[in-house]
């Protein structure tokens, strides 16, 4: 199967306010007050853990669906553990980014509990998003200037 590729442009709009297009879609990252911004979106790593949910969620369905059993209802709930001292330039023992993330479904279905351990084996060995998370991926950097 081909490669598909996805695109985002972004721009800076002040220091913490970030306004991303992909496709004709527009998103704003911003950073809470807390963090120095003006909490005008949710912030980049809660961003992460929003398209993780969004993730899980067309996955869960099409194996669902693939495993022949409904899938009434999902909620996805996660959360995760940061240490923001390095990325405040702070000295930290910690990794910059998430320690760990928790991820709960909570589902209404006919299925039973053997078949949805199945189904969450599938779910997470698909989701692009975990995999992403999971391991690591090749990041290329480059500087261009205006």
């Amino acid at each position: 199967m081909a490669f598909l590729n996805f695109k985002i442009k972004s721009e800076s709009e002040n220091p913490t306010k970030t306004i991303v297009k992909a496709r004709s879609f527009e998103m704003i990252i911003d950073e809470p007050e807390s963090l120095g911004g003006k909490d005008e979106g949710a912030n980049p790593v809660e961003y992460l853990l929003a398209a993780f949910a969004g993730c899980l969620n067309v996955v869960g369905h099409l194996v669902a669906k693939e495993m022949g059993f409904k899938l009434r209802k999902m909620e996805i709930n996660i959360d995760g553990d940061l240490n923001p001292a390095k990325f405040l330039g702070k000295p930290s023992e910690d990794r910059t980014g998430y320690t760990k993330i928790n991820v709960s479904f909570i589902l209404e279905t006919d299925a039973n509990e053997e078949t949805l351990k199945e189904w969450l084996k599938k779910v997470e060995k698909r989701c692009p998003v975990s995999d992403n998370l999971s391991n690591p991926t090749p990041i290329k950097f480059n500087i261009k200037t205006f």
